[in-house]
């Protein structure tokens, strides 16, 4: 059944996603060569925890897992690009780094995912990065009252056809409200003017995905994390969507950021190696440099 919001609902997981578009973006800025996707994740644990807001991940049990995923954010890196286990790998100049969070306060969810690359940037990983990014916004774009659900699935599958990116349908965008996965299933590809009418108050996580050169997948040992099968790289950009009487409101924007105007001293720290306890942030470093 599809559930639609009121208002005064959709302010309710504006909240969430904002503190979602918050650890995101403190992802983005911690993830930096010489870092271990353990600490990552903890460093969200303690977010989340200091915050009051529940995880979504925790506990997880689809029919496509191996047993309850027992972390609070997927880490993928590479080739890797969902359901990503947070594992004891240290991030490696040049890394791309997939990140998707998924948080209820207060009984609202919000969802959203986004791709960044650790290090030296290579222009084939920022191309396949800057098209889920442009596939998301046209996404976005079409998310009106009146359009159908085959016009969102359409302007994704558009975008990867310009860049030349192959497009996988197995896992695609979801409805979101009370619990993380609703109805209805939003695909990356399909047909313009197919599919459910858009109404006010559908919530949508959308979340185009794409691999470089291929568009079938395979699973690590893990049961969780899945990666393209020819082993090229991968991105995943993804926004909590609300339809609303005007405009599509994006309840899991970030922060605009510019990482080669933001001054050091802004940026926080990580310490590398070091383990914080659940429930509490990691210090910085006792020398007082901030890393990116």
């Amino acid at each position: 059944m599809i559930e639609l919001k009121t208002p005064a609902e959709i302010q309710r997981m504006h909240v969430a996603g904002r503190f979602v578009a918050e650890v995101l973006s403190e992802v983005g800025r911690l993830a930096d060569v010489g870092v271990n996707l353990l600490d990552l994740e903890r460093h969200v644990r303690g977010m989340i925890e200091q915050r009051g807001a529940e995880s979504c991940y925790w506990d997880y049990s689809p029919s496509f897992g191996r047993g309850p995923f027992r972390n609070v954010i997927c880490l993928s890196v590479n080739d890797a690009v969902l359901h990503g286990l947070p594992h004891d790998y240290t991030l490696r100049d040049g890394d791309v780094l997939s990140a998707d969070l998924a948080v209820g306060i207060d009984g609202w969810v919000a969802d959203s995912a986004r791709t960044v690359v650790v290090g030296t940037a290579a222009e084939e990983d920022l191309r396949i990065i800057r098209a889920t990014e442009e596939a998301l916004e046209a996404a976005i774009e079409v998310a009106r009252p009146g359009n159908r659900l085959g016009d969102i699935s359409a302007a994704i599958w558009a975008v990867a056809r310009d860049y030349g990116y192959p497009v996988n349908d197995e896992f695609g965008g979801h409805g979101i409200g009370r619990t993380m996965h609703e109805a209805p299933h939003v695909s990356n590809r399909g047909r313009a003017g197919r599919g459910l009418t858009l109404r006010p108050g559908l919530t949508l996580a959308l979340e185009p995905w794409f691999a470089r050169t291929t568009d079938r997948i395979i699973y690590d040992a893990d049961g969780w994390t899945i990666r393209s099968a020819d082993g090229s790289c991968t991105a995943h950009s993804e926004h909590t969507v609300a339809i609303t009487e005007d405009a599509p409101l994006v309840l899991t924007r970030r922060e605009p950021e510019n990482p080669a105007t933001r001054p050091d001293a802004a940026r926080p720290a990580i310490r590398k190696g070091h383990l914080s306890r659940p429930g509490r942030p990691m210090p910085a470093r006792s020398n007082g440099a901030d890393d990116h």
